[in-house]
């Protein structure tokens, strides 16, 4: 388990308890206790968590996890067991014997069948399922790879190609695809191969760092010290350094493996846990948790160490100490006890985010507090960044990136460390449109009704060894031409896309839109005071939005018009206007008509605009409702906008009591309006004028 050939029986791990935390297990545990159960046993390949008997299998699925979740159970022949798998379609069932047999037993039909290593001098180590083209089985012995085609139909196993290598263990995971052999006196030298959908690749040999303790020493690296883990779909070894105190990172390419750096550990039982990409070392002895980004190129860790906590133990079963004697003997107090326990001295954790008590048969999955990580840091961009990058809790990191967003805006934060926040948000946000993560995540939650290279030479590319680019989560496969070949040497080998469905459903990036909605509307309608930190927020929000070259709606810009006259900084409105700072539009000229109430020159700029973006209606209608109906008359005329009703003319025309302005009016409609002679407004106008024109000459 924990990366290592995850069908293995587990094995002891750490113990512990938390308090305060960022990272929780909830109560209740997936429960596996079975009667007579002979272990237990986890298919990384199938999700599985197996528990057999002496004639039985229970498996348990674990992801999506469930801890109610019912198990299968299989029948099988009596005989020891060292390791089970089952096939990646689950029609077949292979368990290991002995380090000699295999035995595979057909789930719909009963049969069985055995495979025998011939030579007696060989061991099997372990074996996996694939779904690789070329084979579908791969037995692991201590000579090398046994690549098998497995015909449950034929009861047989065929051997399709033999890798001889000296193995003294191994390292599998299906997430990666990728098995690690270790050989050497040491254990330190490695071959590595990746079994895909789309082929074989094979790694060059590399050999891991070991400090020595003494001048003369050889310390032996074992096989629970290394771990294979999918970080940002990048596939990464992580080995532990008793001697050094370090965790060492490799990263594996197709024509280099190349270390990526060492972090610090401080206890000498050390587990690994991957978490929405996050990477989670686990000092046992010290009884806490450390969390490292690698995306963010830092080897700072996120936060700083604290315990795994348990969350949802019923209260009265948190204060065991405070039971009887009586209740201390009954089995459920005996349950409960167990239950309670963080670090248990038999838990075991399994890459990626699983960990197994594997005496009191439970299985706990591991999560990440978000908020509680959010509040731990002041560097408040870095943490926007980190909830940017979440997937699996994308709606809990999205709100939380807005509701920060928000407070430091209201809180007046400095204006320099706001706009660095908002960028990152709009750098993700471009990011994720170009990957296509933020228009999946709508889709989905409008289905629900609620709301993803290394050059030849390693060298060549500083940006990607360090992890700089998430463009680099995209796989490249071989296509199936090439099955036996390398695929493209500027490729890095990353983790099956289908592995990575899941974390990709919904995007916690922020939308424009969605800025305004929810961080400077509500923001503009409780801060008090003068708003000329809330505009000169807006313009760099709108600088950030610019330079990733994304438009905004024009509400943010009406909001930027409404906080600048209302403080009467009519000279900086008309500079942002015309140096199109605030970008133009129909919105924005009608805000800025409406503001230039006690401003002529800021109306002027909102006729301006009506008239430059081409709003001919528009343009006329505030022309007439200023006064100025024979410049009107004439805008209309030459642009041809017929949608103006003559009437409006007229009636303005009447209120002026000018009636020469009312004859003008009435000249150019019988003039250049078809048909307008025979309308009722001509014949009533024209009586109005005449009574006009009587009672002058009276």
């Amino acid at each position: 388990m924990s990366g290592k050939a995850s069908s293995s029986q587990l094995s002891v791990s750490s113990s512990g308890s938390g308090g305060l935390s960022h990272v929780y297990i909830q109560h209740p545990p997936l429960r596996c206790n079975v009667p007579r159960s002979r272990g237990l046993f986890y298919d990384d390949g199938n999700k599985l968590l197996c528990s057999p008997t002496s004639d039985q299998v229970f498996s348990w699925k674990t992801a999506p996890f469930d801890p109610l979740v019912a198990p299968t159970s299989d029948l099988i022949s009596e005989g020891p067991i060292l390791s089970i798998r089952y096939s990646l379609d689950a029609k077949i069932i292979a368990i290991q014997r002995t380090s000699q047999e295999i035995q595979f037993f057909h789930r719909e039909t009963g049969q069985n069948f055995c495979h025998r290593c011939k030579p007696e001098s060989e061991s099997i180590l372990g074996f996996f399922w694939t779904d690789c083209p070329l084979c579908n089985f791969v037995l692991v012995k201590n000579s090398g790879l046994d690549l098998l085609a497995c015909d449950a139909e034929s009861k047989s196993l065929q051997l399709v190609k033999t890798r001889k290598l000296n193995v003294s263990w191994y390292l599998y995971t299906h997430e990666s695809r990728m098995v690690l052999l270790a050989s050497g006196m040491q254990c330190k030298t490695f071959s590595g191969f990746q079994f895909s959908s789309a082929g074989i690749v094979c790694l060059p040999k590399f050999e891991m760092i070991m400090a020595k303790s003494e001048a003369n020493s050889k310390p032996v690296l074992a096989a629970e010290d290394v771990y294979i883990a999918t970080i940002y779909g990048r596939i990464y070894c992580l080995q532990i350094d008793r001697v050094a105190m370090l965790l060492h990172s490799y990263r594996f390419y197709q024509d280099a493996v190349v270390q990526q750096g060492s972090l610090p550990i401080y206890s000498s039982q050390i587990a690994v846990s991957v978490v929405d990409n996050v990477l989670l070392i686990h000092q046992v002895d010290a009884k806490v948790v450390i969390l490292y980004d690698i995306f963010a190129n830092s080897r700072a860790p996120i936060s700083a160490p604290l315990p795994l906590l348990l969350r949802g133990l019923p209260r009265s079963n948190s204060f065991t100490s405070r039971s009887t004697a009586k209740d201390s003997e009954s089995p459920e107090a005996n349950i409960n006890d167990s239950e309670s326990k963080i670090y248990g001295d038999d838990w075991t954790f399994m890459i990626p985010d699983l960990a197994c008590d594997v005496s009191n048969k439970l299985l706990w999955k591991i999560n990440l507090d978000l908020e509680a990580i959010s509040a731990c840091s002041s560097e408040v961009p870095s943490v926007l960044e980190f909830l940017q990058h979440r997937k699996l809790e994308a709606s809990k990191a999205k709100q939380l990136c807005l509701a920060i967003t928000h407070n430091l805006i209201l809180e007046r934060r400095p204006v320099l460390m706001v706009a660095k926040a908002v960028e990152v948000l709009m750098v993700s946000y471009s990011r994720s449109l170009k990957t296509g993560s933020y228009l999946k995540g709508i889709k989905d939650t409008e289905d629900n009704a609620q709301f993803k290279s290394l050059k030849t030479n390693p060298k060549v590319n500083k940006e990607k060894l360090s992890g700089g680019a998430e463009s680099s989560s995209t796989e490249v496969h071989i296509s199936s031409s090439q099955s036996q070949q390398l695929g493209p040497v500027n490729s890095p080998l990353n983790a099956s896309v289908s592995e990575r469905q899941e974390s990709q459903l919904t995007s916690p990036a922020i939308s424009p839109d969605e800025m305004y909605s929810f961080v400077f509307a509500p923001v503009e309608e409780e801060m008090v005071g003068d708003s000329s930190y809330l505009v000169a927020i807006i313009l760099e929000f709108l600088r950030s939005a610019s330079s990733v070259k994304k438009k905004v709606r024009p509400n943010i810009n009406v909001l930027a018009v409404q906080l600048l006259a209302r403080n009467e900084r009519y000279a900086e409105l008309s500079l942002f206007i015309i140096n199109k700072v605030l970008e133009p539009s129909k919105k924005v000229a009608m805000q800025l008509l409406e503001s230039g109430s006690q401003n002529s020159q800021v109306r002027k700029l909102g006729l301006d605009m009506l008239r430059q973006l081409s709003f001919h209606h528009d343009y006329v209608l505030q022309l007439v409702q200023d006064g100025y109906y024979l410049e009107a008359l004439r805008y209309a005329r030459k642009h041809k906008v017929v949608t103006v009703r003559p009437s409006l003319f007229l009636e303005a025309a009447l209120a002026s009591n000018d009636s020469q302005l009312l004859a003008a009016v009435l000249r150019f409609f019988s003039d250049f309006t078809p048909g307008f002679k025979t309308t009722s407004d001509c014949h009533t106008y024209n009586r109005i004028l005449y009574e006009m024109n009587s009672a002058v000459a009276v």
